[in-house]
C-alpha cells in the first residue's frame, strides 16, 4: 500500500489541494486543514469530533465511482484526506499502521453523506454506498508524504 495523494482544504465548503507533504498531530489532525482548525462543515458540538481527524480512501474506487454514476469526478472532489493505492482494509483492520513516521488507526468507515451531494450535485450517497473510506485517528504526529509506505 502506498500514499498517493494527500488532500486538504483551510476552508469548509471550498475547493481541497493536493500538498506533497504534511504534518499530521495526534488528537487534532492534518496542519492545514480545515478539521485540523475545528472549521470543517461537521466540526459542530453534536457529533464525535475523534472520528474528524483524518479520512482515507482506496484509489481504485475512483474509477469504480466515476463508472456507476457515470461521472468524471476527481479524488479531491470526494473531500478525502488519504488516498492509498492497493488499500487492504483487512491488513490494516484494529491494528496501527504507519505512514512515514506518523502512526495512525481507523475507527470507522465514512459513509457517504447528503452534505457531499448536495456539493457536487450528484447522487453520491449511491455511488460511494459502500466505498465510501474510512476515518482513522492519529496514534503518533509526524510527517507524512505522497509515495510513502503504509506499514502494519
Amino acid at each position: 500500500m502506498i500514499l498517493e495523494h494527500i488532500i486538504i482544504g483551510e476552508v469548509a465548503k471550498k475547493p481541497l489541494s493536493y500538498v506533497n507533504k504534511v504534518e499530521v498531530i495526534k488528537s487534532k489532525g492534518l496542519k492545514g486543514d480545515r478539521y485540523y482548525y475545528k472549521v470543517g462543515t461537521f466540526n459542530k458540538p453534536q457529533l464525535n469530533q475523534d472520528v474528524r481527524e483524518v479520512s482515507i480512501f482506496a484509489y481504485e474506487s475512483l474509477e469504480k465511482i466515476n463508472n456507476i454514476l457515470e461521472t468524471k469526478l476527481e479524488f479531491k472532489d470526494l473531500r478525502r484526506n488519504l488516498i492509498i493505492r492497493n488499500f487492504d482494509y483487512e491488513k490494516l483492520k484494529n491494528k496501527e499502521f504507519k505512514i512515514g513516521n506518523a502512526v495512525f488507526k481507523i475507527v470507522r468507515t465514512a459513509p457517504p453523506c447528503k452534505y457531499l451531494a448536495r456539493l457536487l450535485d450528484v447522487d453520491i450517497m449511491n455511488g460511494l454506498k459502500y466505498i465510501g473510506g474510512y476515518r482513522a485517528v492519529i496514534i503518533q504526529s509526524g510527517i507524512i508524504t505522497v509515495n510513502d509506505k503504509i506499514l502494519v
